[in-house]
């Protein structure tokens, strides 16, 4: 069953679990602490989901202006929750979406 805990130990391999939607893969490759790849991909898909990891990546990067912009269009405003807990926030919806 994929949840948080499942992708979670999923960061453990060199690859991302096969199936995951590109925004997913996002998610996982910062997990991994590869921010440029994730940011690389994330850009590339549009709406409001995408809009979110969006402004966590910018959040996390430090560029709070960038990352407000990307949460207004995610139509959010920046959490005040640490960067942990937002990301384990994003998987678990993300992947209650891929679930469906």
């Amino acid at each position: 069953m994929m949840n948080l805990q499942w992708f979670e130990a999923s960061l453990a391999g060199e690859v991302p679990p096969e199936g995951l939607m590109p925004i997913l893969q996002a998610l996982w490759y910062e997990g991994k602490g590869d921010w440029d790849r994730a940011h690389k991909i994330v850009q590339e898909i549009p709406g409001a989901s995408a809009a979110w990891v969006h402004a966590y990546l910018h959040r996390k990067e430090g560029d709070t202006g960038n990352a407000d912009y990307w949460y207004s269009h995610a139509g959010r405003t920046r959490p005040s929750v640490s960067l942990k807990t937002e990301w384990q926030e994003l998987v678990a919806e993300l992947l209650g979406r891929q679930a469906e």
